[in-house]
């Protein structure tokens, strides 16, 4: 096994990952698209957009699996402005955020976490970070071995 990763951790199970390919780039689009998962009573986490390519974006989010139909159907109330959205879904993931408190050991952080998921085997599918966080989307078959990594 791989040395542990000296971190706070908080796994959140049960997690989906959706990605909406071919979004036209506009934002009115994706704020709409949220908006309308928002009135849904949905908590997203983890978003990115990608940067713009020929006029169009991508947008990765997770959410808790148990809402994912109805995120699906918010989703597509939006597809009368964008017809070609293209919706992708991977369920039965697990999202592992670490933290550290202090700041000045948080760039390493970052590098001893995918060293030692490669070291494991465990392929991150997301990841998002800020200046104190870094949270990774992986395959909830790999959660143990993930937490076993990690020591609090």
């Amino acid at each position: 096994m791989s040395q542990k990763v000296d971190a706070n951790i908080d796994m959140s199970y049960d997690t989906a990952l959706v990605t909406i390919r071919n979004v036209p780039n506009d934002i009115r689009l994706v704020s709409d698209i949220f908006t309308s998962i928002a009135d849904e009573n949905i908590n997203i986490q983890m978003i990115t957009k990608t940067p713009p390519n020929r006029g169009y974006v991508n947008i990765l989010f997770c959410l808790p699996s148990e809402d994912l139909f109805t995120a699906l159907a918010a989703i597509n109330r939006c597809k009368e402005r964008a017809k070609d959205l293209l919706i992708e879904v991977d369920a039965y993931n697990t999202k592992v955020s670490l933290y550290r408190r202090e700041k000045k050991n948080f760039r390493n952080l970052v590098a001893e976490l995918f060293r030692g998921f490669a070291d494991e085997g465990i392929d991150i599918k997301f990841a998002t970070s800020s200046e104190s966080e870094i949270s990774c989307l992986i395959c909830e078959y790999d959660s143990d071995r993930a937490a076993s990594l990690i020591k609090a």
